[in-house]
């Protein structure tokens, strides 16, 4: 099997590292990712400018763009041919509920998708902020994201489909295990807060006090009982119960 690794927290973070080790057992592993963090840049795409990529090692490439440019430029250059996966991680912090739609991790994950690729996106859930050699116990998620692989390997995804993975920050023994789940929602309060420098300027701060609806199901109530939460999310946003019910809206005319 021909595996693709890609992240948002940048080619040198330890989870990333953790990611190859783990599922070099199951075939060819290359890594094209981020020559630094690129955490929260969605779904995002570099236009009108170059793009320059860094052979790091054998087998591992930096390119100075957006998780999403690393993938394009792997599948439609890089690599000899399309990867069997791809799986990008292993991030360092959660990407939980409505957070997916902010996440570079899972963007990755959703642009390997829509290149026909069945896509992973694995996250480990830390306390504090994430960096590149964070302290987290990544041995849980990297012994998961083996045997998802290779589950996913075999029997493949739904087309439009990825999976969505939230690791707890426990040691591999004390998992619970896992469970498949929906995303949850999370509530923000305060999140623009506004201050002023030195200067007497003002500035903002986009952050706020975080919470979640405790709601059975969710990626949020699997994680707070110490289980893995696997959600498939697919690609078509399409809400086709409204959409039925839309077609009757007169919408012709002026006025």
């Amino acid at each position: 099997m021909n595996i693709l690794l890609t992240n948002d927290d940048g080619v040198g973070a330890r989870g990333l590292r953790e990611l190859r080790r783990a599922l070099a057992p199951l075939g060819s592993v290359t890594v094209v990712a981020p020559d630094r963090e690129r955490s929260s840049t969605s779904h995002s795409l570099t236009l009108r400018q170059p793009l320059r990529v860094c052979r790091v090692e054998e087998g591992v490439s930096s390119v100075d763009g957006t998780p999403t440019d690393c993938v394009l430029l792997a599948v439609h250059d890089l690599l000899d041919r399309p990867p069997d996966l791809l799986v990008s991680g292993i991030n360092h912090g959660p990407n939980l509920g409505d957070d997916v739609t902010y996440s570079g991790t899972v963007a990755a994950a959703f642009e390997g998708t829509l290149l026909g690729i069945p896509s992973v996106a694995i996250s480990l859930v830390l306390d504090g902020p994430g960096c590149q050699d964070a302290p987290g116990r990544f041995d849980g998620a990297a012994g998961f994201a083996r045997r998802l692989a290779r589950q996913v390997g075999r029997e493949g995804l739904p087309p439009g489909t990825l999976l969505n993975v939230n690791v707890p920050d426990l040691p591999a023994a004390e998992l619970a295990g896992f469970r498949w789940t929906r995303l949850g929602k999370r509530v923000y309060e305060n999140v623009v807060s506004r201050g002023r420098d030195a200067r007497g300027e003002v500035y903002f701060e986009i952050g706020g006090d975080l919470t979640w609806r405790e709601e059975e199901g969710t990626d949020f109530a699997a994680l707070a009982e110490g289980f893995i939460s696997v959600t498939p999310v697919h690609l078509d946003l399409t809400d086709y119960q409204a959409l039925g019910l839309m077609r009757s809206w007169d919408l012709s005319g002026g006025g």
